[in-house]
């Protein structure tokens, strides 16, 4: 757990050593002032994450202090501390800024629990604040493919729906989380767009981080803490990866998802969320469900309203604009001389497969920017893996002999990777970066018997 660094200013040092010695707490540190200049000074220097701030002080009031350190940072939580006889002026300091007031004498456990809840009321503040100032970042999907202007279409559409639950598939790196984003702008104009990566999260975690968890609800919930979905309610909550979330936290997903309302771990309290859920996934679903991987009814209950994240192979008039779109974007970000592409190495690049689809394109233009600014980029300049004899072979170019090269070298891998997954289409679809519809398409073409 990190440390909570707590700043105190106060006159009285015997309150101060007693608070120190009291906090059973060893993630809060503590730091002492005993006037009002001291303390501003202190805040300028340290940047505590508390201050707690008595109202009588000896060189200045509390309330000017207080004035001061707001001036200095409007979001550090400050709590007041009053005498028995300070408690209106303690309720005129909660109305300039403080988070709260305590009066002396207070309880120890009182104090500790207020620390923390207002440093993690700060947390999720900060947090609104970094998602909302990248909502203002403008995005959207660059291209002029025919499959691509109907993906925008889809998009607007499903957008400008009553559509609580949207299911996007597509192979790795298609531009899933941007096509879940711009569903959430065409609908929303000032409302939270929560990700998470079920893939990334321990499977002990993932309900903790979709759905909160009350303070003792587990080892190591030392505080309350509001999960993903609180922080999304009125916006989106995006499922990045959905097809990696464990089975224990599907079913309890299923239930939020019937009528949008759930339980943090721990509590007694049913909570609700108008919430907008999005999901994503490069594994084929209908397989894991097969495989009992996955739950046949959240299947059908995320699956409304399908969108299908194209392959860039599958839209070659879109890698010139999107080689331009990243490559000024790059060239911004270093400051440095845009590379010149070479015609010739442009409609070489749009007969090569992309494996690894638009996030391998980003990657190879963010290569050139920095190796070759202001150079004429060729295909001497590629690296070894795009190498031509792994381009999509186009009629004009391919000849019987090497046609049956390839299709020999094609068939071989693909019944090594048939034969590593024990026969299993969609595992060994996985192992090829395809989805399972492309391997049967593959199999039939190349008359390999599954």
């Amino acid at each position: 757990m990190s440390n909570l660094s707590v700043l105190i200013i106060d006159d009285e040092k015997n309150l101060i050593r007693s608070i120190i010695f009291s906090l059973s707490d060893p993630s809060i540190e503590v730091a002492a002032a005993h006037t009002g200049k001291d303390g501003v000074e202190q805040f300028q220097k340290s940047r505590p994450d508390v201050v707690l701030l008595d109202l009588g002080l000896p060189d200045m009031s509390g309330l000017d202090v207080l004035h001061q350190l707001k001036t200095l940072n409007t979001d550090t939580p400050v709590i007041m501390i009053s005498a028995h006889g300070d408690t209106r002026t303690a309720v005129q300091a909660v109305k300039d800024g403080a988070v709260d007031y305590l009066t002396k004498p207070f309880d120890i456990d009182e104090l500790e629990v207020l620390i923390h809840r207002c440093a993690e009321q700060q947390r999720t503040q900060k947090e609104l604040s970094f998602l909302r100032a990248k909502q203002g970042e403008t995005q959207s999907i660059v291209g002029l493919d025919a499959t691509t202007t109907q993906l925008k279409a889809f998009i607007e559409q499903i957008g400008n729906s009553s559509a609580k639950t949207v299911l996007i598939t597509g192979e790795s790196g298609t531009g899933k989380s941007l096509i879940a984003r711009c569903v959430h702008d065409t609908r929303f104009k000032d409302a939270p767009f929560i990700e998470i990566n079920c893939a990334a999260l321990p499977e002990q975690l993932i309900e903790a981080e979709l759905f909160g968890a009350e303070r003792g609800a587990y080892t190591g919930a030392s505080q309350k803490r509001d999960g993903l979905i609180a922080l999304a309610d009125t916006g989106t909550l995006f499922l990045d990866e959905i097809g990696e979330m464990p089975l224990s936290a599907q079913t309890k997903l299923l239930s939020f998802l019937e009528n949008r309302s759930y339980r943090p771990i721990g509590g007694n309290r049913i909570k609700q969320a108008n919430v907008v859920v999005i999901a994503a996934t490069n594994r084929d679903l209908k397989q894991a469900v097969t495989d009992g991987a996955f739950r046949e009814d959240l299947f059908y209950r995320l699956n409304v309203l399908p969108i299908h994240a194209p392959a860039l192979r599958e839209r070659p008039k879109d890698i010139p604009l999107l080689i331009k779109y990243f490559t000024e974007q790059f060239s911004s970000k270093e400051g440095s001389k845009a590379p010149l592409w070479d015609p010739a190495l442009i409609q070489l690049l749009q007969t090569y497969a992309w494996p690894g689809n638009i996030r391998e394109l980003k990657n190879l233009v963010e290569r050139f920017t920095i190796l070759y600014p202001g150079i004429t980029a060729t295909a001497q300049h590629l690296p070894p893996e795009y190498a031509p004899q792994q381009a999509i072979q186009t009629p004009e170019s391919n000849t019987p002999e090497l046609t049956s090269q390839v299709e020999s070298k094609e068939r071989e891998i693909i019944i090594k990777a048939l034969s590593d997954s024990n026969g299993r289409k969609s595992v060994a679809a996985e192992k090829l970066g395809i989805s399972r519809h492309a391997l049967k398409r593959r199999l039939q073409r190349l008359n390999i018997e599954s």
